[in-house]
């Protein structure tokens, strides 16, 4: 049987992906939101966010039309996409993306304060 290969993320899980459980769109939309400095082309997305080359190969195009990603140049024959900014629904999904892991960010402060100070009494 052949051995099952791990890939490679750049991050664990993003907020978007914990709100949807996981959820294709939400893992791409995540690597976008959190590296949006640079583009990428498809397989680096795919790499990157966890998913399949294919699945990427097919949502990119969706999220283009949204307004949420843009082609920003091509090298060779790839294509390379970034999160689009300049749009109003690129521009919230960018701030909602951040809002979210703030508030997750502080729960989890809070629940360390919060073991740390039983643990103290203790």
């Amino acid at each position: 049987m052949p051995k099952k290969i791990k890939k490679e993320r750049a991050i664990e899980s993003g907020p978007l992906e914990r709100l949807f459980n996981g959820s294709s769109v939400a893992k791409i939309l995540d690597f976008l939101t959190i590296f949006k400095e640079w583009d990428y082309s498809v397989s680096d997305i795919a790499k990157n966010s966890g998913v399949s080359f294919r699945t990427v190969l097919r949502e990119l195009p969706k999220l283009e039309e949204k307004g949420l990603l843009k082609m920003t140049r091509r090298v060779g024959r790839a294509k390379l996409y970034k999160l689009n900014i300049d749009s109003e629904v690129g521009l919230a999904l960018e701030k909602f993306a951040l809002k979210l892991a703030g508030i997750e960010a502080e729960k989890i402060a809070l629940k360390e304060i919060k073991k740390e100070t039983i643990e103290a009494k203790a």
